[in-house]
């Protein structure tokens, strides 16, 4: 038998048959390959839409920021305190006027001094002359005497008035001393407690500013997600498809190879050759 189909093969083979070309094409199954398709159409005509961006918007200065702008504008305060205060100094600082602090009564109190000498010196003159020692050395001695008594009761009194004037009028210029400082340092605690005031409102303005950017910031996430939501679920699909297990159907074509008849007739022959001896045995 080996014999037999040995023959038979090498008549086929000398045949002389050419070759054929054979193209096999692997393609998804047909209904995954259709969904597919019909999502890559589905994201062309989503690319080809225009996006509606939200705007990038910034939040406007807040109510307590614009209190705060306008309290900064406000300039002098603190400065009339602060002018008295530099003038209560100046005017310290020139020294006291002493003669407006005098006794007015000074006057008089000399003068009821000179008249009391006066009256003494009457007297003397008196008892000089009853004595009879009107003019003599006793009398002038009497009478100088009262004058320098006088002379120092009227300087006394004057020391005692200049003094009392003195001492009044540097009460004042201590006075006024203390209170241009405290003018001075009240002006400037004025500006301070404004430059707090001042701080105070930018800070809280500024969180109540932050709140609203972040308002703002929300607002357009909101619409950028809104506005790309549709290319998300098509990528949502793709990832399903991508991981989904996926089947194949394979299409072959195979073009006949060419015929030779003579190889042919031969095969044919020893074919029937072989056929008649294995029915004979």
């Amino acid at each position: 038998m080996g014999g037999i189909f040995g023959g038979g093969g090498g008549g086929g083979g000398g045949g002389g048959a050419t070759s054929g070309t054979q193209v096999q094409i692997a393609r998804e199954a047909p209904e995954v390959e259709a969904r597919k398709l019909a999502l890559y159409d589905q994201a062309v005509q989503l690319a080809q839409q225009p996006i509606s961006l939200p705007a990038i918007q910034i939040a406007a200065p807040s109510a307590l920021q614009q209190q705060g702008f306008g309290q900064a504008a406000q300039t002098g305060v603190g400065q009339g305190t602060t002018q008295q205060g530099i003038a209560s100094l100046q005017q310290a600082a020139a020294g006291p006027n002493i003669s407006q602090f005098y006794n007015p009564y000074q006057s008089y109190v000399i003068d009821e001094i000179n008249r009391q000498a006066q009256q003494q010196q009457n007297q003397l003159a008196g008892q000089a002359v009853q004595a009879g020692a009107f003019g003599g050395g006793r009398e002038g001695v009497q009478r100088a005497e009262l004058q320098r008594a006088t002379q120092q009761n009227i300087g006394q009194a004057q020391q005692q008035g200049f003094g009392q004037a003195l001492q009044a009028a540097q009460n004042q210029q201590q006075v006024g001393l203390t209170a241009g400082q405290a003018l001075l340092g009240a002006g400037a605690q004025e500006q301070a407690m404004q430059q707090g005031d001042i701080q105070s409102l930018l800070q809280a303005g500024g969180i109540q500013q932050q709140l609203g950017q972040q308002a703002l910031e929300a607002q357009r996430q909101t619409g950028l997600q809104q506005a790309y939501e549709p290319y998300q679920r098509v990528e949502f699909l793709k990832n399903i498809m991508t991981n989904l297990p996926t089947t194949q159907s394979s299409i072959t074509a195979t073009t006949a190879p060419g015929s030779n008849p003579l190889a042919q007739a031969a095969g044919a022959g020893l074919g029937a050759y072989a056929a008649y001896n294995i029915a004979k045995k």
